[in-house]
């Protein structure tokens, strides 16, 4: 899977010299001024704090970084209030907020801009945010403490964007201390308070949508708030309801890279991986579409089934130890008893409708009478 880029806006050192990104630092500038009105505190202070952090600051990057001190601190801090300004226009106690006209008035702009803030390679580091959350004295209602105001607005901020309306981990729980940046921030709302044990997967060939309802499969929207919990039992697979749109591809794209790179739990790539078996055609789109479980925002149907592909590169397991053996062993099972599909083939050539019934019902009852006839025939003889 091809990484994603910035498309207007380079936060970080990692795309602060790309040309097609320079429009946007005029903006930068005047949300700085902003911030630096607003909080009232100067420019030297932040950026005496800033020295202080400098080789953290280095060092939360991956590559060398190629400007003088000055340089790197002076532009941490430009796209750090950048950041800050943008977030605080989506919170709640700041309705009268006057920060929005500075992205040329233009709402597509700053969707762009949110886009490119969700990349991995245009990240600043969360400890930073928070040191100039306290420096600036940001509390914001109802909250009593700028660690906790920090990261309630990054998850109001991020909410419909990254999937985490009905996140079932309590915020006050997540420790700011362990968060990298952004996209860390969201893989650890989307993780379950307890991970499910791993199995051991005998094949990695998983039903697709559609073979599975030719089996007699019902497919049902998940109560759950969690993106992730597959079940599957007594015939009917539960899947949470996935909203799939422009940036989807992008926000899991960054997901899955930063959660192979940093860690032993591949819980969101496993989730993609059933996803990516169960959708393989238009067909499959559409029957998950129908049943309600997915909400397609894409132009077509194989619109989504270019997205599940173009990750699957990113979902190849490593092992065949993974978090949703017990569905797709359920599933498999399921498929593998013949009676299921002549079942369901019949529900569906012959038990479809009432008039199929009733003609059903009248073939047979006309059979038995004729079988009858014929019996009693036989016995006049």
């Amino acid at each position: 899977m091809k990484r994603p880029t910035p498309r207007v806006v380079s936060i970080g050192p990692l795309h602060h010299d790309n040309e097609d990104l320079r429009a946007m630092e005029l903006p930068k500038l005047r949300y700085l001024k902003n911030f630096l009105l607003r909080t009232n505190v100067s420019m030297e202070d932040y950026l005496n704090l800033l020295k202080g952090r400098e080789e953290r600051l280095r060092n939360s990057y991956g590559e060398p970084i190629k400007l003088t001190s000055n340089e790197f601190l002076e532009m941490i801090l430009v796209d750090a209030a950048f950041v800050i300004e943008l977030m605080l226009m989506y919170s709640p106690s700041m309705a009268n907020y006057n920060g929005y006209h500075f992205i040329l008035g233009n709402r597509s702009m700053i969707k762009d801009v949110m886009y490119d803030i969700l990349l991995l390679e245009n990240q600043l580091p969360f400890f930073l945010l928070e040191e100039l959350f306290r420096k600036a004295r940001i509390i914001i209602p109802p909250e009593h403490d700028g660690i906790l105001s920090l990261i309630r607005l990054t998850h109001h901020v991020f909410q419909t964007q990254a999937y985490l309306e009905n996140v079932g981990l309590p915020l006050g729980k997540i420790c700011l201390s362990e968060i990298e940046h952004f996209v860390h921030f969201i893989r650890i709302c989307h993780l379950p308070q307890t991970l499910p044990p791993k199995g051991k997967l005998r094949t990695v060939s998983i039903p697709s949508a559609t073979q599975l309802h030719q089996t007699g499969v019902k497919f049902k929207v998940a109560s759950t708030g969690n993106l992730y919990d597959l079940r599957f039992k007594n015939g009917v697979l539960e899947i949470p309801h996935f909203r799939v749109r422009r940036s989807t591809e992008s926000l899991f794209g960054n997901l899955i890279t930063f959660e192979q790179c940093r860690f032993d739990a591949d819980y969101i790539s496993d989730y993609l991986f059933v996803m990516d078996r169960l959708i393989q055609t238009q067909n499959d789109v559409e029957s998950l579409v129908r049943n309600g479980i997915i909400e397609n925002k894409l132009p077509d149907s194989q619109g989504v089934v270019t997205f599940i592909k173009h990750l699957g590169p990113g979902t190849l397991m490593s092992s065949k130890y993974f978090y949703f053996t017990d569905v797709c062993e359920d599933l498999n099972a399921h498929c593998n008893v013949l009676w299921n599909k002549w079942k369901a083939t019949l529900r569906e050539d012959y038990f479809s409708s009432p008039w199929a019934v009733l003609s059903i019902t009248a073939a047979g009852t006309l059979l038995l009478l004729t079988s009858i006839q014929t019996v009693c025939s036989i016995i006049s003889l």
